[in-house]
């Protein structure tokens, strides 16, 4: 069994830092899914998220030195991957285009960290329904809503990957599911309105219900970078 495989995270950082070529490469291999999958639900396009991905290991493999060890490897890399989509998205808005249909590099998702798995046609259109939700709500509720509802991180987790206070997250997470869910009922109507669902089929997206509105698989995008007051209040 090779050494690096049994070194904890912040052995591998070290090693690195101490110039193992190899080190960041298996730290990169063990977190590169979860990684992904926050850059991919964060701005809602493949091209865009590996970008913004490849720009975060940089970052972070340039920055390795300056690791404090206040917080976990792993919340440390987290926080440099929503920063680097945060900036992403903030030149994005300042120079809008159009992106590609469904915003694929390569028809085979050739050039990304991951391939998603191919989903029902049904499916497709319930994650595009929620992904345009989610780009619509504010930022701050966006990036928590994707952590927390979305990658399954626990409220602690997110507020140090974030830098706000617990109760900052669940205050953007609660608003962000209300609104979600009267977004979602204002999309679907309007989608029911160009094409009509057949008999029998399932009306209700699944994981958003009143009373406990949540989303389901998609992908929203976000703005900005998070260096808001840990007491101030979202809108």
């Amino acid at each position: 069994m090779d050494g690096r495989d049994a070194a904890t995270d912040l052995e591998l950082l070290r090693a690195h830092v101490s110039g193992d070529r190899d080190a960041f490469a298996e730290l990169f291999r063990r977190h590169r899914d979860r990684l992904w999958a926050v850059a991919l639900r964060t701005l809602g396009d493949r091209e865009e998220a590996a970008d913004a991905l490849q720009d975060a290991l940089l970052s972070a493999h340039r920055a390795a030195g300056r690791f404090r060890g206040d917080s976990a490897v792993t919340t440390w890399l987290h926080r440099i991957v929503v920063n680097a989509c945060l900036d992403r998205i903030r030149r994005r808005q300042a120079h809008p285009t159009v992106p590609l249909p469904d915003g694929n590099r390569a028809a085979d998702g050739s050039g990304t960290p991951g391939v998603e798995p191919a989903a029902p046609a049904q499916d497709h259109d319930t994650a595009l329904v929620v992904r345009e939700a989610l780009a619509a709500l504010p930022v701050e509720q966006r990036a928590a809503l994707v952590l927390v509802d979305l990658q399954g991180y626990p409220v602690a987790e997110v507020a140090r990957i974030l830098g706000v206070a617990e109760g900052t997250v669940k205050s953007r997470c609660a608003r962000g599911r209300a609104r979600l869910a009267v977004l979602l009922g204002h999309l679907r109507t309007a989608a029911a309105a160009v094409r009509p669902e057949p008999s029998g089929s399932v009306t209700d997206v699944p994981g958003v219900t009143q009373g406990n509105p949540r989303p389901v698989e998609g992908v929203g995008s976000g703005s900005g970078r998070y260096r808001r007051d840990a007491n101030q209040e979202d809108t």
